[in-house]
C-alpha cells in the first residue's frame, strides 16, 4: 500500500465536477486518507511547482492555480501513484484519451487535476499541504474485493 496525493484545480470547482472527479476515485478503488479544500497563496504555489518557476509557462499555471480554490486528497492503494497517474491521463488535457480524467473533463491546457508522479513527490506534495494529524488511516474494508 502507498500514498499518493491529489489536486483538483479549480477548473474543477467552478465547473461543479468535484463529486464525479472524487466518485472515480473511489470507483477505482483508492481509499482517502485526506481531504480538504483551501484557497493557494503565491507562496504555496511556488513551494509545490518549485521545478517549474523558470519556465515560460509558469506565470499562467500560477495565475490559474491561485484564482479559486483546489480540493487536495491524500489516496491510499496498491501502486497508487501509478495507477493514479494512469486514470488521470497525459498532462496536455486535448491529447488524453477518453476514460481518462483529462480526456473527459479538460479541453485546454489549463489541467484540471493534478497527481504526483513518483512516491517521492508525493510524500514531499502531501507534506506540503497536510500535518500528519490531518491523514486519517482507518480499516478499509473495500481492500477484500479489490486486493
Amino acid at each position: 500500500m502507498e500514498r499518493t496525493f491529489a489536486m483538483l484545480k479549480p477548473g474543477v470547482l467552478q465547473r461543479r465536477i468535484v463529486g464525479e472527479i472524487i466518485s472515480r476515485l473511489e470507483k477505482k478503488g483508492f481509499q482517502i486518507v485526506g481531504l480538504k479544500m483551501i484557497q493557494l497563496t503565491k507562496g504555496l504555489a511556488q513551494e509545490h511547482y518549485k521545478e517549474h518557476l523558470d519556465k515560460d509557462f509558469y506565470p499562467g499555471m500560477e495565475k490559474y492555480i491561485t484564482s479559486g480554490p483546489v480540493v487536495l486528497l491524500v489516496l491510499k492503494g496498491i501502486n497508487s501513484v501509478q495507477i493514479l497517474r494512469s486514470i488521470v491521463g497525459p498532462t496536455f488535457s486535448p491529447e488524453a484519451p477518453s476514460g481518462t480524467i483529462r480526456g473527459d473533463y479538460g479541453f485546454s491546457m489549463r489541467n484540471i487535476i493534478h497527481a504526483s508522479d513518483s512516491v517521492e513527490s508525493a510524500e514531499r506534495e502531501i507534506s506540503i499541504y497536510f500535518k500528519d494529524e490531518e491523514i486519517i488511516e482507518y480499516n478499509d474494508n473495500n481492500r477484500e474485493w479489490i486486493d
